[in-house]
């Protein structure tokens, strides 16, 4: 199935990166076995995307507009992902575009280039999946060929929480903390350094961004803004 999907996309020109297993196996060498394929596409493609699938006999489905679609066959399918469910980060053109050559299941595709699959795993952090693993495992696996600039640049405002991953990594790796130039360290942390010394009452609690389940009581008993559902309903929107 996996295989039929990548060469269909692949004949109707339909841009896409696979993610997922196979991205994290490219960037790491780490193999895992897999009931799905995750494929990033542009929110603008996954209409003729889905389209194209349905015509080729796969059961498909829009399982959340704001950022995942599937197409089964029996107990497989394929994810067709344009963002993350919190709607923090969007998948751009420019994903694709910088996406890597390489073998995947026998065939020549694009897989996601380590730094946007970093920034697809900095807020996958909830009680039942935690990426952060994968976040550390991609930077010891690309021993310090990382476009740190690009990271930041796709994460954007929610740069704090490349921050705290890369403490996980030196907490993890402490041997080998060169993969993690020190000018990304000095840059962050000034940052953080410039938060703490201006602190701003009216900055918005960002629970909800990383689980709207474990920080409900936040937003239902304590009255905080829910940041999660406003970008979300953005997205929507958009």
């Amino acid at each position: 199935m996996f295989v039929e999907v990548l060469r269909l996309f692949g004949a109707r020109g339909i841009p896409f990166a696979v993610s997922g297993a196979f991205a994290l196996h490219e960037h790491t060498g780490i193999w895992r076995d897999t009931k799905d394929l995750d494929l990033f596409l542009t929110n603008e493609d996954v209409p003729r995307a889905m389209a194209v699938l349905a015509e080729a006999g796969f059961a498909t489905e829009i399982c959340d507009p704001v950022w995942l679609c599937k197409a089964h066959r029996g107990e497989y399918y394929v994810d067709l992902i344009t963002g993350m469910s919190n709607a923090a980060i969007t998948v751009e053109r420019e994903w694709i575009e910088r996406a890597c050559e390489a073998e995947v299941l026998g065939l020549e595709v694009k897989v996601l280039a380590a730094e946007e699959l970093i920034a697809s795993k900095v807020f996958v952090t909830r009680r039942e999946r935690f990426d952060g693993a994968d976040i550390v495992h991609v930077i010891h696996g690309k021993r310090g060929e990382l476009d740190w600039g690009r990271v930041l640049e796709v994460v954007g405002e929610h740069w704090m929480m490349v921050l705290w991953t890369l403490v996980l990594y030196q907490f993890v790796y402490p041997g080998q903390a060169e993969f993690v130039p020190r000018g990304v360290w000095e840059d962050l942390l000034g940052r953080l350094r410039t938060e703490l010394d201006h602190p701003r009452a009216e900055a918005m609690f960002r629970g909800s961004l990383i689980d709207d389940k474990m920080f409900a009581i936040d937003v239902e008993e304590w009255g905080m803004a829910n940041l999660n559902r406003r970008l979300r309903e953005e997205r929507e929107a958009a």
